[in-house]
């Protein structure tokens, strides 16, 4: 393939990249803002649930091999 063909190929790609950016249709600086917050937010909850299910998970374990202990010994 000669240079001159690969040359407007990448051309023509290029051409098609920016004809189609310019059809996306992008967020404002306050709808971005808010969809951050709520993101961060629902990490928050969420990481702080998974918390509370590993503490509970941890004391049901705990209180398990502590009454296995008492019974076997």
């Amino acid at each position: 393939m000669s240079t001159i063909t690969t040359q407007r190929k990448k051309l023509s790609f290029f051409r098609e990249v920016q004809n189609e950016l310019k059809k996306v249709t992008w967020t404002s600086k306050a709808e971005l803002i808010m969809s951050t917050k709520a993101v961060m937010i629902a990490t928050f909850v969420m990481g702080f649930a998974i918390y509370l299910c590993d503490l509970g998970v941890h004391g049901i374990v705990n209180g398990l091999g502590a009454l296995a202990q008492k019974i076997f010994g």
